[in-house]
């Protein structure tokens, strides 16, 4: 298995998705994993440590782990088929013990990002599914993250939730700047 981290979140415009990126630690390759626009909106959160008043789908996953006193030891992107990814949880737990539990990478990379947890995508699903340098600037057109970000704070607005939405204004600045 290959030691990943999330490097960034792009559109990809043909799906009206997004790709997050993943780029090996001790290496150049990048693998881009196509996730909707809820889980990549997620995965930037997580990535700029905003808080919100209360749990996200992902942050109630880290609590029910948590909660067990389990921790999650990786995540694991184990085969892509017909062009889609698959992935587990690698779980442990004293009262359980160990657990792979299959999860979709989208989710799984929400919830890694959250527990601090290494990511790591097998051997064969990194040659079959990288793209070289040229390929993923033709394929994958950068939006930046404060477009993500932008999104997010229209959705606070429109729940008239000002405090969450003055955090990811200051956010935005802070990035502009």
């Amino acid at each position: 298995m290959i030691p990943v981290k999330i490097q960034k979140i792009s559109y990809h415009h043909p799906n009206r998705s997004y790709a997050v990126i993943l780029k090996e630690i001790e290496g150049k390759r990048k693998l881009p994993v196509l996730v909707g626009a809820f889980e990549a909106q997620s995965i930037a959160m997580a990535m700029e440590f905003m808080e919100t008043p209360r749990p996200l789908t992902h942050d109630l996953i880290v609590n029910l782990i948590n909660g067990i006193d389990g921790k999650l030891s990786s995540v694991k992107i184990t085969k892509l088929e017909d062009g889609i990814f698959y992935s587990i949880l690698d779980i442990d737990c004293d009262d359980i013990g160990h657990r792979e539990i299959d999860s979709r990478p989208s989710d799984a990379l929400a919830i890694a990002i959250r527990m601090h947890s290494p990511i790591l995508v097998a051997d064969e699903v990194m040659r079959e599914g990288v793209l070289l340098e040229d390929e993923l600037d033709e394929e994958i057109q950068n939006e930046p993250e404060i477009q993500l970000l932008e999104n997010q704070l229209q959705k606070a607005i429109d729940k008239e939730d000002y405090e969450i939405a003055a955090k990811i204004r200051d956010k935005i600045k802070e990035i502009e700047s």
